[in-house]
């Protein structure tokens, strides 16, 4: 199952109008997608309707906390960890069917549950029906401004990928449709999670701070960053094996190496512009590398910075988590003269920065 199964006609449509086309080879997957979505329109208007009626009479949502950081940065681990407190998180019914989570979803998660994964593409953790997952997937079903739409349609990469990590060339008119469609599949995703205050992770977020602060003024935000070197390998393997499992166009065109470098480069810039105008008591930074090592003594860091309740009372579901995946093998990839030449080259400030060394060295 294709995760645009999941959107809506004129999220489907803008896309495919946008792409460039499709071969014949993907033509049956277009008319599956297509078809999965007209059927399921009359379904979506119901619960636009049910949400609607459910939101007018649901109060306020509180503040949501924000975990950002450039992909294969730690923000993954991090999730999982904190969503063992009692947060709202984004399930994987939430991320296939946003616009149907409320019924239909409800309906159809014994199916959606069996048709998981046993593990991500791109790496080794599990899958779970109550994993956490980010919501750019869900939002990617909803609008056509997101960067994995450069993903199922590679032949318009850097089109959806400067469009929808950084609204290059975007109409203010196209921001605010965004901004919109977020904050209805936020309050939408807090009825689906029985009200809880929402925990929600997405590396695109990293350059947007400054406007998440302005639409949430008193959400709580947590950076965490990682050895450059590291992501830079790591994100080689994230585009490759997506591209393989979701991309509907050939990508072989597709330079990856600039794609992680030039992308790493105004992402990481974006958030250290942004990041002082959130207030201190409102942001934490951390390295993954310290919370690999010390994954307790770094989360009680966050809570007391944030004022985050309830550590000692939750401490031990963390401690259990981290037990049960103590086994868990992470990626392991070559670090080669070349590769360090190109993280030294274009990364090399937030090298120095950060004083981070090249893997095993």
């Amino acid at each position: 199952m294709h995760p645009l199964n999941g959107s809506n006609y004129g999220t489907l449509a803008s896309v495919l109008a946008n792409s460039g086309g499709v071969p014949l080879k993907s033509m049956p997957h277009v008319v599956g997608l297509l078809g999965a979505v007209i059927g399921r329109a009359p379904i979506s208007a119901v619960e636009k309707i049910y949400t609607n009626a459910q939101l007018k009479s649901s109060g306020d949502m509180p503040p949501p906390v924000f975990i950002v950081g450039h992909w294969r940065s730690g923000t993954t681990h991090l999730y999982n960890l904190m969503v063992q407190d009692d947060f709202g998180f984004v399930p994987p019914v939430a991320t296939g069917l946003p616009w149907d989570m409320l019924l239909l979803g409800r309906l159809l998660k014994p199916v959606i549950d069996r048709a998981l994964p046993e593990t991500r593409y791109i790496d080794n953790i599990p899958v779970r029906p109550d994993s956490p997952q980010e919501d750019e997937i869900a939002l990617a079903n909803m609008s056509p401004l997101s960067f994995y739409h450069g993903i199922y349609f590679p032949k318009a990469f850097d089109h959806h990928v400067s469009r929808g990590l950084f609204f290059d060339g975007c109409a203010q008119s196209e921001v605010e449709e965004w901004q919109d469609t977020f904050t209805y599949f936020m309050r939408k995703l807090w009825l689906q999670q029985d009200r809880k205050r929402l925990l929600i992770k997405n590396p695109v977020y990293t350059s947007r701070v400054k406007m998440l602060h302005r639409l949430y003024p008193d959400a709580l935000f947590i950076h965490i960053r990682r050895n450059p070197y590291e992501v830079f390998e790591s994100m080689r393997n994230f585009y490759a094996k997506l591209f393989k499992q979701l991309a509907l166009q050939p990508y072989d065109h597709v330079d990856i190496d600039e794609a992680v470098l030039s992308v790493y480069e105004r992402i990481m810039g974006l958030i250290e512009a942004q990041w002082p105008s959130i207030p201190e008591a409102q942001r934490v930074e951390i390295a993954y590398e310290n919370l690999d090592e010390n994954p307790i003594e770094e989360l009680e860091r966050v809570y007391a910075t944030l004022g985050l309740p309830g550590f000692n009372f939750v401490r031990p579901r963390f401690e259990a988590y981290l037990r049960s995946v103590a086994g868990f093998e992470k990626n392991r990839f070559d670090y080669s003269d070349k590769s360090a030449a190109l993280v030294e080259g274009r990364l090399g400030a937030f090298v120095e920065q950060g004083g981070y060394k090249r893997p095993g060295r």
